[in-house]
């Protein structure tokens, strides 16, 4: 199946996981007609293995929230029309800051970090939190999940080979400071402004993202001119780009997207 008019994707990782994330999203996509890049964040862009290696990075620990959003800004720019964005987690909130910017055709958010202001005070964000919050630590020093850390924050509920593989394949170092960031101006969102379609997707077993927090960030635009749509899968933890059925939820943004792309 192929779309009328094939379109850009730009994909944007969260944090804690490689690019390589988007590896099977990307084919998915592409077979049906769209070009699509996953791009690292800065100091990223290598295996897994060599990323670990490097840990604790200093140059990894140094990236900030407004890094990234530059970052990708630049990238978004570079396409010769706007694309279609969709960031999990961090990248999520990427997107929507992007979206503000006027430099996407429609966004999805996978399990959106929320924007300054949206909070909440469920157990398991916190206990999922803390570590890659860094608190009484350095933040010179990059943050690595072990792995019963990366069980609860990502992978619960989740066969313990599949929990496995996930960790070894995808879980990076990562910076303290750009998680805390997300919690700062850096990350304010108009939520009155008129924006691209866009769509929340959100899972019912993620303790990193409780889909709460989601639902309350959908709820927070209010242009009544915008297109925005809410969608909650059930079983669905914060790995959700790997989480066998993955494919059920990028089927949804396919008819999601193609329902909207001319609005």
């Amino acid at each position: 199946m192929q779309t009328e008019n094939p379109k850009s994707i730009l994909f944007i990782t969260g944090a804690f996981v490689s690019n390589q994330s988007w590896n099977e999203w990307k084919d998915f996509y592409e077979s049906r007609g769209y070009k699509t890049i996953a791009p690292a964040w800065p100091f990223k862009d290598a295996p897994t293995a060599v990323l670990r290696s490097r840990h604790p990075d200093p140059q990894v620990a140094s990236i900030r929230l407004a890094q990234l959003i530059a970052h990708f800004e630049e990238i978004a720019k570079s396409f010769s029309e706007k694309p279609i964005i969709i960031g999990h987690s961090i990248g999520g909130l990427i997107a929507q800051i992007l979206n503000q910017k006027g430099l996407a055709s429609a966004v999805v958010s996978i399990h959106s970090v929320p924007p300054q202001g949206i909070l909440t005070f469920k157990l398991s964000f916190f206990k999922a939190g803390w570590g890659p919050l860094g608190f009484f630590t350095s933040t010179k020093e990059t943050f690595l999940m072990c792995f019963p850390q990366w069980q609860y924050a990502f992978a619960n509920g989740m066969e313990l080979e599949l929990q496995e593989n996930g960790y070894l394949q995808l879980a990076i170092p990562e910076s303290k400071l750009v998680v805390r960031d997300t919690i700062t101006s850096v990350a304010k969102v108009d939520f009155k402004k008129p924006h691209q379609p866009l769509l929340f997707i959100a899972g019912d077993m993620d303790h990193t993202i409780p889909h709460q927090l989601n639902y309350d960030n959908y709820k927070k635009y209010t242009d009544k001119n915008s297109i925005k749509n809410y969608k909650v899968f059930p079983g669905r933890n914060h790995f959700v780009l790997g989480q066998p059925g993955w494919q059920e939820i990028a089927i949804y943004i396919l008819e999601w997207l193609q329902k909207h792309k001319n609005e």
